[in-house]
């Protein structure tokens, strides 16, 4: 069963181009896909790592409070009633397949699926292919501890030189790694997680050490 996004939590979120496609064919595609991610997932999240490559991608991220996600919902005339207050929509509910999921959970999976959405038909109009780009249910775990975040943010940057798309991962320029060796202005919010490492030089030691230990594991090896 796939778990539910809801505000508040923290989730590893991966997913893959659909058979032997690729999502990226030229930095102009990671480009717009960064662009699009920042319009469309930003208002609604935090980013505290991300990592694209040509076939997957990988994003840790914290879905935004439901106050926050509802003052958006309403800024973007998405509130069934304009005089909705915020309490009266968080009691609403919608029944799927005879469940009731919380309406913030729905509004959080209908806004990646417009992103998904999105990309895919920028990308097919541009290569003039059809059909599903991504795999369509795209995974994700839950982060609960401060360790887990902590190690899925080592995976997440070591990913490039762990797939052999780069001999030295810090080289990959489409990774939020080097958000966390600078002082200048990101949309990736490096402030919380960096307290995790202490200092930015063990910050680089953890990724070091990290890189060792994953060489020879899977995905699957290391999150299940």
């Amino acid at each position: 069963m796939t778990i539910p996004l809801e505000p508040e939590k923290i989730y590893h979120i991966y997913n893959h181009a659909n058979g032997k496609d690729n999502l990226f064919y030229s930095d102009d595609n990671y480009f717009y896909f960064l662009k699009r991610y920042s319009e469309i997932l930003l208002p609604i999240l935090d980013t505290y790592a991300y990592c694209l490559m040509p076939n997957h991608f990988h994003w840790l991220v914290k879905i935004k409070s439901e106050k926050e996600i509802f003052d958006f919902l309403k800024l973007n005339n998405r509130i069934p009633e304009e005089t909705l207050r915020f309490e009266e929509y968080k009691n609403l509910s919608s029944t799927i397949a005879g469940l009731i999921e919380n309406i913030f959970s729905l509004q959080i999976s209908k806004q990646f699926s417009n992103f998904f959405s999105s990309y895919s038909q920028a990308l097919n109009k541009q290569r003039n292919r059809k059909g599903n780009l991504f795999i369509q249910t795209f995974k994700r775990k839950e982060i609960d501890t401060d360790e887990q975040l902590k190690d899925t943010l080592l995976y997440i940057h070591c990913n490039p030189t762990h797939h052999g798309i780069v001999a030295h991962f810090e080289q990959w320029k489409f990774s939020s790694y080097s958000a966390y060796l600078t002082e200048k202005p990101s949309a990736v919010k490096r402030e919380e997680p960096l307290k995790l490492f202490e200092s930015k030089e063990n910050f680089t030691f953890c990724h070091q050490e990290k890189i060792e230990k994953i060489k020879n594991k899977t995905l699957d090896e290391i999150f299940n």
